[in-house]
């Protein structure tokens, strides 16, 4: 395995908190292959990567829309911090080429503004992340994600909680 310095150790990526009306925060159930996260097991708020020299705030709607097809949404707040993981030690080297032992994300909180018909996990031209959605409560969110996430998504939903009111 390469070893990696800390600055390019963690994968620059954006998170969504999608927020709608009531509050409630929308996940998808993750749709891979077979992996040590298990499938169809693991819950997880949209996420991805940042392209080289893309404006963040674009990334946050671009990975929005290609994930779930929404892009009927306002961002209302960006959370202060960078936030980040490490991967399992099991995981090193196999995630995204070996490349990477973890993420660095920056996250966004966006207000749905439109119609759950505009939700589609299969947008035409992106794999599929997700074979299912919800909305759920922000504090039912951390009992779903994959735990190595766990603590990210709790400093992000204690940032955004207040947005739920």
């Amino acid at each position: 395995m390469a070893r990696h310095d800390e600055t390019d150790a963690y994968r620059p990526c954006v998170g969504v908190m999608l927020l709608n009306p009531g509050g409630q925060v929308w996940i998808g159930r993750r749709f891979d292959k077979q992996n040590d996260e298990g499938k169809g097991h693991w819950w997880q708020m949209p996420q991805g990567g940042i392209d080289p020299g893309e404006d963040i705030r674009r990334a946050a709607l671009r990975e929005l829309a290609e994930e779930t097809a929404v892009t009927s949404a306002e961002v209302i707040a960006e959370s202060r911090n960078w936030y980040s993981y490490d991967l399992p030690q099991h995981l090193i080297g196999k995630s995204w080429n070996g490349k990477y032992r973890g993420q660095k994300q920056k996250w966004f909180a966006l207000r749905f503004t439109g119609d759950e018909r505009e939700i589609n996990l299969q947008p035409p031209g992106h794999k599929q992340e997700f074979d299912q959605w919800r909305w759920a409560a922000m504090d039912e969110v951390l009992a779903l994600i994959v735990p190595f996430k766990r603590q990210v998504y709790e400093q992000v939903i204690a940032e955004f909680r207040h947005l739920a009111d």
